[in-house]
């Protein structure tokens, strides 16, 4: 003998509904959430209260080596 599982039209219908309205909500809180919160990629800055001396903070974090440009050689270098 085999089990029968009923599923009414109603609760697919509810699922459905259920479904479109958390995503829908869910988008609109995001947007909200970037709109007032906005994510910002970079140094952090020190915490309130700490004194930092821009010489010690300059000479404790090395400087980038100057950008190298590459190019590409052009059609008198072949002959």
């Amino acid at each position: 003998m085999g089990m029968v599982v009923v599923i009414s039209l109603p609760l697919i219908i509810f699922s459905i509904v259920l479904g479109f309205g958390c995503y829908f909500l869910g988008r609109a809180r995001g947007r909200q959430d970037v709109r007032t919160n906005a994510q910002v990629y970079g140094v952090p800055t020190p915490p309130p209260g700490t004194v930092t001396n821009t010489s010690t903070y300059a000479s404790s974090y090395p400087s980038s080596p100057p950008p190298v440009f590459h190019t590409k050689p052009d059609n008198f270098a072949n002959i």
